[in-house]
């Protein structure tokens, strides 16, 4: 194991691997009390290292090997014996919390899609990959949040697809420089966008229409998320609409920048992340 990993405990490994990644989400944690911020700090790290194993691969075959392990790692912790500091520093809140290994499981397999597909026929076929990826971690952190109502879950998996959505749209210049398209094949031909045109990063008004329906889509996700929010778990899931707020204002910088992608990340400033997140907190207006 790593020397730096050594001299950390799991809550301070899990603290840094959560701040290093400059994520959205780590504005909307930075609100939660304590048990809760340890428990979501925690799960995000686990998120966070297996998908560095696809971010970072050069051999598949390596980056199955090391998923295998995780899967193997998972299964141990929740039977006693973690050994990796993640699993260490969510263990002792995965009940408070009611984190299940099939939730580990499934972020697991949503990793593995990555390795062995690069392209998704239809939409139905990425939203499986979406709910694994995003749907299930919506899941999770909504129970970690303070969910109470059984709609939440729902909510949940809703905004988890919008959130993922939005990824695609912004990486899909990303994307391509890694021989992947996350844009349903089926989506592709009908507004006659040609994926080496994707892959060689090329601008067209086809390619604009397409993404500009992509956004459609994701905003209906986002409205029809807040509809299945129930009001007494409005206050709770406040960091969720949080991330609400930050992506979905990252969606309109995109549109109002005409899908722009394909040769940039396009991003929000770090105060700017703040400012949406204390709107919800304090305002609670997304």
């Amino acid at each position: 194991m790593d020397v730096t990993i050594q001299s950390m405990t799991p809550a301070q490994y899990v603290q840094e691997k959560a701040a290093a990644s400059g994520s959205s989400f780590y504005y909307a944690f930075l609100f939660l009390p304590a048990p809760k911020r340890a428990a979501i700090t925690a799960f995000y790290a686990f998120c966070r290292e297996v998908d560095d194993v696809v971010d970072e691969m050069v051999d598949a075959s390596i980056a199955q090997t090391k998923l295998a392990w995780w899967q193997s790692e998972v299964a141990k912790a929740f039977a006693g014996q973690p050994s990796h500091p993640v699993m260490q520093a969510l263990m002792p809140l995965a009940a408070e919390f009611r984190i299940e290994q099939r939730h580990l499981q499934a972020v697991i397999e949503g990793c593995q899609m990555d390795l062995t597909q690069t392209r998704y026929l239809d939409y139905p076929g990425l939203q499986r990959y979406c709910h694994l990826v995003a749907g299930v971690v919506g899941e999770v952190a909504a129970g970690i949040f303070g969910q109470t109502q059984a709609k939440t879950t729902e909510y949940a998996h809703k905004l988890g697809q919008a959130l993922q959505l939005t990824n695609i749209i912004r990486d899909v210049g990303e994307d391509a420089l890694r021989d992947r398209i996350y844009l349903p094949v089926n989506e592709l031909k009908q507004f006659d966008v040609k994926a080496h045109e994707i892959l060689k990063r090329t601008y067209s008004d086809n390619f604009t229409a397409l993404m500009r329906f992509q956004a459609q889509r994701a905003h209906g996700l986002y409205d029809e998320a807040l509809a299945l929010l129930p009001a007494e778990d409005f206050r709770a899931q406040k960091p969720g609409l949080m991330m609400a707020s930050i992506y979905r204002a990252l969606l309109r910088e995109i549109e109002r920048d005409n899908f722009q992608v394909l040769h940039q990340r396009v991003s929000l400033t770090p105060l700017r992340k703040m400012w949406l997140a204390w709107k919800v907190q304090a305002l609670g207006r997304l």
